[in-house]
Protein backbone atom coordinates (compact mmCIF):
# COMPACT_ATOMS: atom_id res chain seq x y z
CA UNK A 1 0.00 0.00 0.00
CA UNK A 2 3.06 2.34 0.95
CA UNK A 3 4.52 2.12 -2.47
CA UNK A 4 1.08 2.74 -4.35
CA UNK A 5 1.26 5.82 -2.26
CA UNK A 6 4.28 6.93 -3.19
CA UNK A 7 3.92 6.24 -7.27
CA UNK A 8 0.82 8.23 -6.90
CA UNK A 9 2.50 11.17 -5.24
CA UNK A 10 5.40 10.99 -8.19
CA UNK A 11 3.24 10.78 -10.93
CA UNK A 12 0.82 13.36 -9.31
CA UNK A 13 3.77 15.38 -9.16
CA UNK A 14 4.94 14.88 -12.96
CA UNK A 15 1.42 15.33 -14.08
CA UNK A 16 1.42 19.07 -12.18
CA UNK A 17 5.00 19.77 -14.31
CA UNK A 18 4.01 18.87 -17.49
CA UNK A 19 0.87 20.34 -17.57
CA UNK A 20 2.19 23.94 -16.84
CA UNK A 21 4.84 23.55 -18.87
CA UNK A 22 7.82 23.80 -16.92
CA UNK A 23 9.81 21.17 -18.77
CA UNK A 24 10.47 22.09 -22.61
CA UNK A 25 9.02 19.07 -24.95
CA UNK A 26 11.58 19.52 -27.20
CA UNK A 27 14.88 21.82 -27.62
CA UNK A 28 13.61 23.40 -30.95
CA UNK A 29 10.09 24.22 -28.91
CA UNK A 30 11.47 25.80 -25.63
CA UNK A 31 15.36 26.57 -26.40
CA UNK A 32 14.31 30.63 -25.33
CA UNK A 33 13.09 29.92 -22.23
CA UNK A 34 16.31 28.46 -20.82
CA UNK A 35 19.46 29.73 -23.07
CA UNK A 36 19.90 33.75 -22.94
CA UNK A 37 18.95 35.27 -26.35
CA UNK A 38 22.79 36.76 -27.10
CA UNK A 39 24.11 33.01 -27.26
CA UNK A 40 22.95 31.18 -30.64
CA UNK A 41 23.19 27.25 -30.54
CA UNK A 42 24.02 24.54 -33.42
CA UNK A 43 22.15 21.95 -33.05
CA UNK A 44 25.09 19.73 -35.00
CA UNK A 45 27.99 21.15 -32.66
CA UNK A 46 27.07 23.62 -30.18
CA UNK A 47 30.14 23.73 -28.28
CA UNK A 48 31.85 25.03 -31.15
CA UNK A 49 28.86 28.27 -31.68
CA UNK A 50 29.10 29.09 -27.59
CA UNK A 51 32.97 29.33 -27.87
CA UNK A 52 32.76 31.54 -30.83
CA UNK A 53 29.92 33.47 -29.36
CA UNK A 54 31.98 33.97 -26.06
CA UNK A 55 35.46 34.96 -28.21
CA UNK A 56 33.10 37.46 -29.87
CA UNK A 57 31.48 39.06 -27.15
CA UNK A 58 34.94 40.81 -25.32
CA UNK A 59 32.58 42.92 -22.62
CA UNK A 60 34.52 46.14 -23.40
CA UNK A 61 37.67 44.68 -22.19
CA UNK A 62 40.79 45.97 -23.94
CA UNK A 63 44.49 45.02 -22.91
CA UNK A 64 46.52 48.16 -21.36
CA UNK A 65 50.15 48.03 -22.66
CA UNK A 66 52.79 50.47 -21.34
CA UNK A 67 54.49 52.82 -23.97
CA UNK A 68 57.67 52.55 -21.42
CA UNK A 69 59.77 49.85 -19.56
CA UNK A 70 60.15 50.74 -16.52
CA UNK A 71 62.95 47.98 -16.34
CA UNK A 72 64.41 49.45 -19.61
CA UNK A 73 64.44 52.67 -17.89
CA UNK A 74 66.37 51.68 -14.80
CA UNK A 75 69.05 49.43 -17.21
CA UNK A 76 69.88 52.74 -18.96
CA UNK A 77 70.23 54.43 -15.49
CA UNK A 78 72.37 52.01 -14.45
CA UNK A 79 74.65 51.79 -17.48
CA UNK A 80 74.62 56.02 -17.44
CA UNK A 81 72.93 57.66 -14.73
CA UNK A 82 70.40 60.05 -16.41
CA UNK A 83 69.71 57.75 -19.85
CA UNK A 84 66.57 56.90 -18.24
CA UNK A 85 65.07 60.21 -17.74
CA UNK A 86 66.30 60.65 -22.22
CA UNK A 87 64.55 57.21 -22.39
CA UNK A 88 61.17 58.41 -20.70
CA UNK A 89 61.59 61.60 -21.87
CA UNK A 90 61.82 63.48 -18.73
CA UNK A 91 64.70 66.03 -20.16
CA UNK A 92 64.72 68.48 -18.02
CA UNK A 93 65.71 66.45 -14.73
CA UNK A 94 69.35 65.60 -16.77
CA UNK A 95 70.89 68.70 -16.40
CA UNK A 96 69.95 68.24 -12.98
CA UNK A 97 71.34 64.55 -12.53
CA UNK A 98 74.50 65.53 -14.53
CA UNK A 99 75.27 68.72 -12.20
CA UNK A 100 75.11 66.64 -9.32
CA UNK A 101 77.04 64.19 -10.31
CA UNK A 102 79.50 66.35 -11.73
CA UNK A 103 79.97 68.42 -8.41
CA UNK A 104 80.00 65.50 -6.17
CA UNK A 105 82.84 63.68 -8.52
CA UNK A 106 84.60 66.96 -8.61
CA UNK A 107 84.47 67.06 -5.05
CA UNK A 108 85.41 63.80 -4.47
CA UNK A 109 88.34 64.29 -7.06
CA UNK A 110 89.77 67.47 -5.08
CA UNK A 111 89.46 66.09 -1.63
CA UNK A 112 90.77 62.95 -2.55
CA UNK A 113 94.31 64.89 -3.13
CA UNK A 114 93.68 66.57 -0.92
CA UNK A 115 93.96 64.44 1.57
CA UNK A 116 96.63 62.97 0.03
CA UNK A 117 98.86 66.11 -0.31
CA UNK A 118 98.25 66.74 3.76
CA UNK A 119 98.90 62.69 4.88
CA UNK A 120 102.38 63.10 3.17
CA UNK A 121 103.00 66.38 4.68
CA UNK A 122 102.08 64.84 8.22
CA UNK A 123 104.12 61.60 7.96
CA UNK A 124 106.93 63.96 6.67
CA UNK A 125 106.49 66.23 10.06
CA UNK A 126 106.80 63.01 11.87
CA UNK A 127 110.93 63.16 13.65
CA UNK A 128 112.42 61.06 15.76
CA UNK A 129 112.35 64.31 18.10
CA UNK A 130 108.72 64.51 17.14
CA UNK A 131 107.23 61.26 16.72
CA UNK A 132 103.23 62.46 17.32
CA UNK A 133 104.22 64.71 13.94
CA UNK A 134 101.91 68.11 13.24
CA UNK A 135 98.65 67.58 14.53
CA UNK A 136 97.54 70.56 12.56
CA UNK A 137 98.68 68.39 9.51
CA UNK A 138 97.13 65.30 10.96
CA UNK A 139 93.24 66.92 12.09
CA UNK A 140 93.53 68.13 8.48
CA UNK A 141 94.37 64.85 6.56
CA UNK A 142 91.35 63.22 8.91
CA UNK A 143 88.77 66.54 7.61
CA UNK A 144 89.72 65.92 4.10
CA UNK A 145 89.47 62.24 4.02
CA UNK A 146 86.19 62.55 5.51
CA UNK A 147 84.73 64.86 3.09
CA UNK A 148 86.03 63.14 0.70
CA UNK A 149 84.32 59.47 1.78
CA UNK A 150 80.76 62.24 2.40
CA UNK A 151 80.97 62.43 -1.51
CA UNK A 152 81.27 59.23 -2.57
CA UNK A 153 78.36 58.26 -0.25
CA UNK A 154 76.31 61.77 -1.85
CA UNK A 155 77.36 59.79 -5.22
CA UNK A 156 75.54 56.58 -4.09
CA UNK A 157 72.59 58.51 -3.05
CA UNK A 158 72.57 59.94 -6.55
CA UNK A 159 72.81 57.00 -8.51
CA UNK A 160 70.48 55.29 -6.36
CA UNK A 161 67.76 58.07 -6.70
CA UNK A 162 68.28 57.83 -10.00
CA UNK A 163 67.25 54.44 -10.72
CA UNK A 164 64.58 55.32 -8.53
CA UNK A 165 63.04 58.13 -10.64
CA UNK A 166 63.71 56.16 -13.88
CA UNK A 167 61.47 53.71 -12.98
CA UNK A 168 58.75 55.51 -10.93
CA UNK A 169 58.77 57.87 -14.11
CA UNK A 170 58.39 55.15 -16.50
CA UNK A 171 55.47 53.55 -14.19
CA UNK A 172 53.67 56.83 -14.35
CA UNK A 173 54.55 57.99 -18.14
CA UNK A 174 50.67 57.01 -19.37
CA UNK A 175 49.24 58.94 -16.44
CA UNK A 176 47.29 61.72 -17.60
CA UNK A 177 48.25 64.87 -16.01
CA UNK A 178 44.97 67.54 -16.16
CA UNK A 179 45.66 71.39 -15.86
CA UNK A 180 42.97 71.54 -13.62
CA UNK A 181 42.32 70.37 -10.32
CA UNK A 182 38.96 69.80 -9.32
CA UNK A 183 38.10 68.34 -5.67
CA UNK A 184 34.48 66.94 -4.64
CA UNK A 185 33.51 66.84 -0.96
CA UNK A 186 30.63 65.12 0.18
CA UNK A 187 29.14 67.03 3.00
CA UNK A 188 25.62 66.82 5.01
CA UNK A 189 24.29 64.95 1.28
CA UNK A 190 25.47 67.91 -0.58
CA UNK A 191 28.52 68.09 -2.56
CA UNK A 192 30.52 70.95 -2.81
CA UNK A 193 32.79 70.94 -5.65
CA UNK A 194 36.08 73.16 -5.93
CA UNK A 195 38.41 73.56 -8.73
CA UNK A 196 40.95 75.18 -9.35
CA UNK A 197 43.38 76.04 -12.31
CA UNK A 198 46.92 76.75 -12.18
Amino acid sequence: MKIFHGAFFINLIFSVLLSENIFPQTLSEKKEDFIPANISISIHNPDLVLQDSIKKKNYGKTEFKMKKSPWKAVAYSAILPGAGQLYNESYWKIPIIAGLGGYFVYEWIKNNNSYLDYKQLYVDSQTPQNPSGNLQLQSLREFYRDQRDNFIIYSLILYVVNLIDAYVDAQLYDFSVSDKIKLGVLKKENLIKLSYSF
